[in-house]
C-alpha cells in the first residue's frame, strides 16, 4: 500500500504521467498504464475508508452526478401557494390563462417554468380628487370637480376600496392597475353624479350613488377583465366649489327657513282641520237628530190623527160630543168668567172672589 502511496505522487502530471514518459495521445487522453494507476487508487481508498464506490471509472460517476442534478432540478417544479395567494403559471415566459388555489401544486421548474404568487387579500386604496400624506391632504380639483344634473358644480372627494379577484388578470391584462382604476372610476363618478342634482348629493343621495358607482365600475372591470374586485366607493367630502360656497350657505339656510315654515304651517293645519271637522261633524249629527225628532213627532201626530179618525168613522155622534166637550174645555180653561146654572135652586148666594179672580187674570197674562 505504501508503495502504492509513493507510486501514484511520484508522478508529474495529476494522472500519473511521468516527465520522462509522456503516454498521452494526441487527443489529450490517457494511455492504459494511467488507467491501472487509477484503478489502484480507487481499490486504495475503499480499502482505507471502508466505503463502497456507486460507480467505477469517471464516465459512470459523470452520469450518475447529472443524474441526481436531473431529479433535484425536477422537484423544483413543486411550489405552494399561501392561503392569502394565487398562483400565475408561466411556460417560458408565458402565462397559460389559470391560477391556482392555495395548496401544493406542480410545474415545469426553471427556465422552462416559472409561477408567481402575488398576495390576492390584501385591501388596496386609491384616492381620487385629493391626495393624502397622513398630516395634510392637498385638494386635486381637476379631479374632483363634476356637474351635477341641476347644472351645478360639485367638488366630490372618494376613495376606492379593491382587492385582486384574478391574479393572471391583474398582472398580465393592465400596464398600471392603479392608474386604470383611477381614471376608470372617474368617468363612472361623473356618469352617476351627472344624474343626480346638488341637493341630493349633499344630502340624501350619497349612499345610491356610492353603490351605483361601485355597480357600474365593476361592470366595466369584468368586461375588460383586470381581475379586480371592488369593495366599496366611499365619498369622503362633498361640496360646492370654494368660489361659491359662501352664497350656496346662504341659499341653504333660506331653504331651511322655508322648510321651517312650511313645516309650522302644517302643524297649524294638522291642528287646525281636525278640529273644524269635529265641529261640522257635530253639527250633522245635531241637524241629523233634529230632522229624525221632528219625523218621529209628525209621525205620531199623524198615527194619532189616524186612530181619531178611526174612532171618529166608527162611533160619530160619540165622538163629535168627546172632541166638542174637549174643545170647550180647552178654550174656557184660560177663560176669568164663572157661569152659573140658573137652576142651581133658590137660597144659593153666589159668591164672586173679585180679588182672587183678579190675582189669576194677572198670573195668565204674564
Amino acid at each position: 500500500m505504501n508503495k502504492n502511496k509513493f507510486k501514484i505522487f511520484s508522478l508529474d502530471g495529476p494522472w500519473g504521467s511521468s516527465s520522462g514518459n509522456n503516454n498521452r495521445g494526441s487527443g489529450g487522453g490517457f494511455s492504459g498504464g494511467n488507467n491501472d494507476s487509477i484503478d489502484e487508487l480507487l481499490k486504495d481508498l475503499k480499502n482505507k475508508y471502508k466505503f463502497k464506490m456507486p460507480f467505477k471509472g469517471g464516465l459512470k460517476g459523470f452520469s450518475f452526478l447529472i443524474l441526481i442534478a436531473f431529479v433535484i432540478w425536477l422537484a423544483t417544479g413543486f411550489y405552494r401557494v399561501e392561503p392569502d395567494e394565487q398562483g400565475v403559471e408561466l411556460l417560458f415566459g408565458k402565462w397559460n390563462e389559470s391560477t391556482t388555489d392555495p395548496g401544493l401544486h406542480y410545474f415545469f421548474p426553471t427556465p422552462i417554468g416559472k409561477v408567481l404568487t402575488p398576495k390576492v387579500e390584501a385591501i388596496r386604496k386609491i384616492n381620487v380628487g385629493f391626495r393624502s400624506n397622513g398630516s395634510s391632504t392637498r385638494d386635486v380639483l381637476e379631479e374632483s370637480m363634476m356637474l351635477t344634473s341641476d347644472q351645478n358644480i360639485s367638488d366630490l372627494d372618494y376613495t376606492v376600496l379593491y382587492r385582486i379577484k384574478d391574479a393572471g388578470q391583474f398582472l398580465f391584462n393592465l400596464r398600471d392597475p392603479e392608474e386604470t382604476v383611477k381614471v376608470i372610476s372617474e368617468s363612472v363618478l361623473r356618469e352617476v353624479v351627472g344624474q343626480t342634482n346638488l341637493e341630493g348629493l349633499l344630502t340624501v343621495s350619497r349612499q345610491s350613488v356610492e353603490r351605483d358607482s361601485r355597480s357600474l365600475l365593476q361592470e366595466l372591470l369584468d368586461e375588460y377583465e383586470v381581475g379586480i374586485l371592488i369593495q366599496s366607493i366611499q365619498l369622503q367630502d362633498v361640496n360646492p366649489p370654494r368660489e361659491v360656497i359662501d352664497a350656496f350657505d346662504d341659499v341653504q339656510k333660506a331653504r331651511q327657513d322655508k322648510e321651517r315654515t312650511v313645516n309650522q304651517a302644517e302643524a297649524y293645519s294638522n291642528r287646525i282641520v281636525p278640529e273644524a271637522r269635529g265641529e261640522a261633524e257635530k253639527i250633522l249629527q245635531e241637524a241629523e237628530g233634529y230632522r229624525n225628532k221632528l219625523i218621529k213627532q209628525a209621525e205620531g201626530e199623524s198615527s194619532r190623527f189616524l186612530q181619531v179618525l178611526n174612532t171618529y168613522e166608527q162611533s160619530k155622534e160619540t165622538t163629535k160630543k168627546r172632541i166638542y166637550l174637549e174643545t170647550l174645555r180647552d178654550v174656557l180653561s184660560g177663560s176669568s168668567k164663572i157661569m152659573i146654572d140658573q137652576n142651581s135652586g133658590n137660597g144659593v148666594v153666589p159668591y164672586l172672589p173679585l180679588n182672587e179672580l183678579n190675582k189669576t187674570k194677572q198670573s195668565g197674562s204674564n
